[in-house]
């Protein structure tokens, strides 16, 4: 498929530029969606699993799932070691939202964002990313293009 130069921006970031995943990149997607967003619903989870993909193939951070989660001080539940999954319905739900986003789901949720954050933080790095939705009770940015500043 063709995308012309004049297509909406959502129409750029509807599939994964690799061809397949690993069973670790599964499991590393699953845990980090449990971890920080198992309180949301299933689209709310497939948004932080478009940010991490995003990341992936945006050629700024690791080129891996799991060396994008494992990035030092981007995940919070990566900071102070492992943490455990105390609730299994909850993880099974969040690995099959991974194994969608893994599988070449549409990403369509974001707008290419590849940070957010939750409205109980408000991180100093928030006010140079492009805003681009909030769903759930996580707020999506863009990268890679600044907003202008006075």
């Amino acid at each position: 498929m063709e995308i012309s130069p004049d297509a909406p921006i959502e129409q750029l970031h509807l599939a994964s530029t690799r061809a397949s995943y690993s069973g670790a990149d599964l499991e590393c997607m699953a845990e980090a969606l449990y971890h920080e967003a198992r309180g949301e619903g299933r689209q709310g989870q497939a948004a932080v699993a478009e940010v991490i993909l995003n990341r992936v193939d945006s050629g700024a951070f690791p080129g891996t799932v799991c060396g994008v989660i494992n990035q030092p001080s981007q995940f919070s539940y990566t900071i102070g070691g492992a943490k455990p999954i105390r609730n299994k319905g909850a993880y099974l739900r969040a690995r099959d939202i991974a194994q969608a986003a893994l599988s070449g789901a549409p990403r369509a949720l974001t707008g290419g964002a590849t940070y957010f954050h939750t409205p109980a933080v408000r991180p100093a790095w928030s006010h140079r990313f492009q805003r681009t939705v909030q769903i759930g009770r996580h707020i999506f940015y863009r990268g890679n293009q600044r907003v202008a500043s006075n």
